[in-house]
């Protein structure tokens, strides 16, 4: 546990304190070298955190407090941290705090893989280690937030402090973007595409079944006349990008073929497909296709091409915001 001034930050929850210990006790019984491994890199982690979490609050910074007599300004400087050619530019409390987070990863993600089969210890490790994905992918919602304008400059300037938080504690204050991830590619894990005759109605509706509560119902139903989310939608169903969605279902209308399965997709496609195989059960993947859609969806803002501008994610989270 680290002080600084009245606040107290943990770098390891109880829990997953508790987890670790539970974890450790197990395999210096069973493998002591596993067990060195995990101990030391825990400790590294641990001090790695209490280094992070030495740094001021970014509101307590010299940086933000020559900006903060305007709260529009405020925003927009925190925007400039999400470009990766602003690095040098980007206060070191927020590289240092996403590379903390990367480290937490690694580290839970080793207790998942070596106590697979031990459902009391690998299934918790996997959660965290998913939910610090979805941590990260909040803070691109985040900025995606503060650049729409959309949004009152109130509610901006509320979620510019509700970003400051994830930076300054390492989780997202606000539960409901971790619950809605969680469901949202729960149900995407559950219910694979099956391609077909590639209109979506299908997934969507074996996807919603298995997503609890109205939230997604209702989103769905504000939602459905809107092309952006439609295509966004059936991105993140197809794993297939927008173009190449119309590329196939082009290339079906042509051959008059009315449906097709998952093997076939790649042949009617002029190269590979442009986002990575998705595996629902490694978290990395879930990560990797989340930002390759959204490196797609500001290409397109660019060049004002044609699709989705915002990946499902983002479209989803910025309602339920709304909702609140």
């Amino acid at each position: 546990m680290h002080n600084r001034g009245e606040n107290t930050f943990q770098v390891l929850s109880e829990y997953e304190e508790d987890l670790v210990k539970k974890t450790e006790e197990l395999l210096i019984k069973k493998n002591e070298h596993d067990y060195n491994i995990v101990h030391e890199r825990f400790n590294r982690l641990r001090n790695f955190g209490s280094v992070v979490f030495d740094y001021p609050s970014i509101k307590n910074t010299q940086y933000v407090k020559d900006i903060l007599l305007n709260e529009n300004t405020l925003v927009d400087s925190l925007l400039a941290f999400s470009s990766t050619s602003h690095l040098l530019r980007t206060p070191t409390k927020v590289v240092a705090l996403r590379s903390f987070l990367v480290a937490k990863f690694h580290a839970f993600a080793l207790i998942s893989m070596l106590t697979e089969g031990n459902d009391e210890l690998h299934k918790p490790s996997q959660d965290i280690s998913f939910s610090i994905v979805f941590t990260l992918m909040a803070e691109n919602v985040y900025f995606s937030c503060l650049e729409d304008s959309g949004f009152s400059e109130d509610t901006k300037s509320r979620l510019a402090d509700d970003l400051i938080a994830l930076w300054d504690s390492g989780t997202d204050q606000r539960s409901i973007h971790l619950k809605a991830l969680s469901s949202l590619w729960a149900a995407r894990d559950s219910s694979p595409p099956s391609f077909g005759t590639m209109d979506g109605n299908t997934e969507l509706l074996r996807i919603s079944i298995d997503i609890e509560g109205d939230e997604w119902v209702n989103f769905l139903k504000k939602e459905s006349s809107n092309n952006e989310t439609k295509w966004a939608l059936e991105e993140f169903l197809f794993g297939l990008s927008y173009e190449e969605i119309i590329q196939v279902r082009s290339n079906l209308k042509k051959r008059g073929i009315t449906s097709i399965n998952h093997v076939e997709v790649r042949s009617f496609l002029d190269t590979k497909p442009v986002y990575s195989p998705v595996d629902d059960h490694d978290p990395r993947y879930i990560y990797d296709f989340f930002m390759e859609r959204r490196d797609a969806c500001t290409l397109r803002k660019r060049i004002s091409a044609p699709g989705p501008l915002h990946t499902l994610e983002e479209i989803y989270l910025k309602y339920r915001i709304i909702c609140e």
